[in-house]
């Protein structure tokens, strides 16, 4: 394929974000007395947006709205205070940005997470690189699966979506890659089981980020 453009799902992705979460919800749900998680939970809370993870960590008889609205305040104050801790790119990340900016591949981000902090993210720990765009949850857009945000990169890019790639580490991010016609690359590094992806569309399988140059010209 020609591929004039990469766009990344940014945590389980670019980001391990994981313990960074994990530890600001568990937080909120222990000032509150409720359960905690293990890390590996957290896999499977993430990927749908900060109210469904959020709504996940909670027991099933504290998922009113309002117990989630809640604790989504809290998580959100917390999170922006400690987001940082524990956060990096992966292993070979930056080696991938690196040679996908030598071959002209164009970069982009597009996350469920909330659209200021995937900015943030961004540009304190991936400034090395130039994104194109950086789209993340702001109400704008549907959540992913919904292609909507997807195609608005690739319209605003001026690409057609033939020649991009979408490189996600779960399901939600196959299923747009999917739906918006662009070529769904699954991050098996990241934070759900290569099964999901294969079984959600992915059809091309990395098992590290320098795997992605093989689709690459």
């Amino acid at each position: 394929m020609s591929c004039k453009a990469a766009i990344f799902d940014l945590d389980g992705t670019l980001l391990d974000t994981l313990e960074d979460i994990a530890d600001s919800v568990n937080r909120v749900l222990r000032a509150r007395g409720f359960p905690l998680h293990q890390i590996d939970a957290y896999r499977y809370f993430v990927g749908d947006g900060s109210r469904m993870l959020v709504k996940r960590a909670l027991p099933e008889n504290e998922r009113s709205d309002a117990s989630v609205e809640r604790c989504l305040s809290a998580f959100k104050k917390d999170y922006a205070d400690a987001w940082d801790v524990r956060t990096r790119p992966y292993k070979g990340i930056p080696e991938l940005l690196d040679c996908l900016v030598q071959k002209g591949v164009r970069l982009a981000v597009c996350s469920n997470k909330p659209h200021a902090c995937t900015v943030l993210c961004v540009e304190k720990l991936l400034n090395n690189w130039h994104f194109d765009q950086i789209v993340g949850q702001s109400g704008r857009y549907p959540k992913k699966p919904a292609p909507d945000s997807a195609l608005a990169i690739v319209n605003a890019m001026g690409i057609p979506p033939i020649e991009a790639l979408f490189v996600g580490d779960s399901g939600v991010d196959m299923q747009t890659a999917v739906s918006a016609g662009l070529l769904p690359v699954g991050a098996a590094w990241g934070f759900r089981p290569e099964r999901e992806l294969l079984a959600k569309g992915c059809r091309f399988l990395a098992r590290r980020p320098l795997d992605i140059l093989q689709l690459v010209g």
